[in-house]
């Protein structure tokens, strides 16, 4: 496992030195969790270019933009590798919208909460079952409840370290290495949905607005789904 020592080592590495650090020091139970947002198709690209020995994987909620399947699919095709999908139970989507209405999370946080609940966290679970670390795209500049967030932290919930290696960088590092390293991203950033999640839940942004504000637009909220929250 990391220790203390590890963790100072890695905030002194550029993002690729620590990710390639990390998968010398933990041979297997490397995961990436992939949204498909700009952040992870930058670590993507690092993983993949550099053949590392990091588990890719993504969450298909079932209400996804189209778009999400056309840059996997392209993902797949540049890197000649499969990222892993995990779906959500079928069980579960069918009792929450038999019970509360197909669209449910308009009506209440719970609802909303509930749904993110099945169709994204226990999906999220499952694919974490037996890792040691487990990478994100999180950045600090995201939002007000990532601001604190360290590179490395420890998931007591799910007894593993955390690993934020994009957790400095600010959104114009990532268009850089964006467009120095000719990565693919969704069409719709340029259409000014910068957090892009389900497609009924996420609406482009004003200018000036926080990248998150155009997620779960109509409530007022932490604006997180319960992956990544404390």
């Amino acid at each position: 496992m990391l220790s203390t020592d590890d963790i100072v080592h890695l905030e002194n590495l550029s993002t690729e030195e620590s990710l390639l650090f990390i998968t010398e020091k933990i041979s297997e139970g490397v995961v990436f969790s992939t949204s498909l947002g700009q952040e992870d198709q930058v670590i993507t690209d690092m993983i993949f270019r550099n053949k590392l020995n990091i588990k890719v994987f993504t969450l298909d909620t079932g209400r996804l933009f189209y778009e999400h399947y056309e840059l996997l699919s392209q993902n797949n095709s540049r890197y000649k590798t499969k990222t892993e999908v995990y779906f959500p139970d079928a069980n579960d989507v069918e009792k929450y919208v038999n019970e509360k209405g197909i669209n449910a999370f308009f009506h209440s946080v719970e609802n909303r909460k509930e749904c993110c609940y099945i169709r994204k966290v226990k999906p999220l679970n499952r694919a974490l079952e037996g890792a040691k670390i487990w990478i994100t795209g999180l950045r600090s500049e995201q939002s007000e409840n990532r601001e604190n967030m360290k590179m490395v932290e420890w998931d007591g919930d799910r007894k593993l370290f955390k690993f934020n290696p994009l957790i400095h960088w600010t959104y114009q590092d990532v268009l850089d290495y964006i467009e120095q390293h000719n990565v693919q991203d969704l069409p719709l950033h340029k259409k000014g949905f910068i957090s892009v999640g389900c497609k009924p839940c996420t609406r482009a942004i004003a200018e000036g607005e926080n990248p998150r504000a155009g997620r779960w637009f109509w409530e007022e909220s932490q604006k997180e789904c319960g992956l990544h929250s404390k």
